[in-house]
């Protein structure tokens, strides 16, 4: 049963919503971490944390915005199509705990060394985005057809994939 500090007032949705989990709840408030359950993933594998992280209302853009430019809040704030303080500052808070953001005393945000490598990191995907849009089709692009996967809990041996040439 839960206790009374958990239940939300009348009219008012919860505040968090939690996700039971064996000996620990995690609040979907708490800032995604490797080695921590978040949401959507029970593994704590360091690529779902920052899936999370990143899949985060306003998430990229914050990063978006810092790439070039040390910002404070009033002015990230502007460049983010003047999103919530609120949102904002939770945003920023959980870019800062995961170490991409940093905030420099009397300059504002920027991307921490860490941020600047995610940035770099990413930036295969804006190519792929880029032409995903405009609707080209890549020339090595083949189809896996979806009889050749295997589960990854079958028991047999699994096959090697055979690629076939995608059909324009």
């Amino acid at each position: 049963m839960p206790r009374a500090s958990q239940i939300p007032a009348p009219g008012r949705r919860a505040r968090a919503a939690e996700t039971a989990t064996p000996g620990r709840r995690v609040r979907a408030t708490e800032s995604p971490a490797p080695g921590r359950r978040v949401r959507g993933s029970r593994s704590g594998r360091p690529i779902m944390a920052l899936l999370d992280l990143l899949g985060r209302r306003w998430a990229l853009r914050i990063l978006w915005e810092l790439r070039d430019a040390t910002l404070v809040f009033r002015a990230l704030r502007a460049r983010c199509d003047a999103m919530s303080p609120s949102v904002l500052n939770q945003r920023l808070g959980e870019l800062r705990d995961a170490g991409i953001v940093a905030l420099v005393p009397d300059a504002g945000y920027t991307l921490s060394r860490e941020g600047i490598v995610l940035l770099h990191a990413l930036a295969p995907l804006q190519g792929w985005a880029t032409r995903w849009a405009d609707g080209a089709p890549r020339p090595d692009a083949t189809r896996v057809p979806a009889a050749a996967v295997t589960s990854a809990s079958s028991r047999r041996r699994a096959r090697p994939l055979r690629r076939t040439r995608a059909t324009p």
